[in-house]
């Protein structure tokens, strides 16, 4: 293989293809950023964070696909991920996501002392994640934890500390994660009994849109909750209810339990995600 296309393999390892992961974990980051510094964040952390989602965000992408490699050549969706063709090898893998991790920790040097003790137990969870799909019957929690680290980082690179507003976020986005990330294990629900794994889409059942409907309700709950500490205006609302459509579209797709519709449900997640920033920065610049 030339160095070219072993450098396309990288690129498609860390799914530089698919930008949708690293949005939907930078919108929680970019909540808590902007929270924590109220609307004015530090451009110095904000860059940090930013580039920290990237790596992270590949990092997982790596070992996942490491952890994966030999479920992933049986599902129509992944079986040409790069690691279970054999494009590239499992160890390569491993190399990719801790050079990924070791740039992400470096980056993080100019943050205070707290923010790099919380930045270990992130790279922990990223770890663990790919492997709770063979025991734990709700994995996209644990993804979620994932997902949401960025939000005590946040605070505590800010403020040094975590108030209550920042763990009810927090619980918030373990319940978004839980919403978009059964409805793409809808996608491979059958692929998935086959090869005996876990995923909330299997667990949940026909209670499916359900849960999903019920995980969006505390993800909104949760943001009121949220702006009613912070001190936010009302004008918070008018992102709130655009983010409130986008749920109830992504209901009526999921609804359908169609492979095609249920990953439009996902994708379009990340709209969810910028409508809730949205009125948070007018919630905030607006009196």
């Amino acid at each position: 293989m030339s160095l070219h296309q072993r450098l396309v393999s990288y690129s498609y390892l860390i799914r530089l293809d698919k930008p949708i992961g690293t949005l939907l974990l930078l919108w929680p980051t970019l909540w808590a950023l902007w929270l924590a510094s109220a609307g004015l964040p530090d451009l110095k952390i904000l860059f940090i964070f930013a580039a920290g989602t990237f790596l992270m965000r590949s990092t997982g992408c790596a070992i996942n696909d490491y952890a994966d490699r030999d479920f992933d050549r049986h599902v129509q969706r992944t079986k040409e991920r790069p690691v279970t063709s054999g494009k590239i090898s499992g160890r390569e893998a491993v190399a990719v996501a801790t050079f990924l991790a070791f740039i992400a920790f470096l980056l993080i040097q100019p943050l205070n002392f707290f923010t790099k003790q919380l930045s270990v137990l992130a790279l922990l969870v990223a770890g663990i994640y790919p492997f709770t799909k063979r025991f734990f019957a709700i994995p996209q929690a644990v993804l979620g934890i994932a997902f949401g680290f960025g939000i005590p980082m946040a605070y505590a690179a800010v403020l040094n500390s975590i108030p209550l507003e920042a763990w009810v976020l927090f619980l918030g986005n373990i319940f978004w994660a839980i919403a978009y990330d059964t409805a793409y294990a809808m996608v491979d629900r059958e692929d998935d009994l086959r090869l005996g794994l876990r995923t909330s889409a299997i667990t949940f059942g026909r209670y499916d849109v359900f849960a999903i409907a019920f995980s969006y309700g505390v993800l909104f709950l949760s943001q009121i909750w949220v702006v009613r500490l912070a001190g936010l205006s009302n004008y918070f609302l008018l992102g709130w209810f655009a983010a409130l459509a986008c749920a109830v579209y992504h209901l009526k797709l999921v609804s359908t339990r169609g492979r095609e519709e249920c990953f439009l449900a996902f994708r379009h997640n990340n709209w969810l995600g910028g409508f809730l920033f949205l009125g948070i920065v007018l919630g905030l610049y607006i009196r």
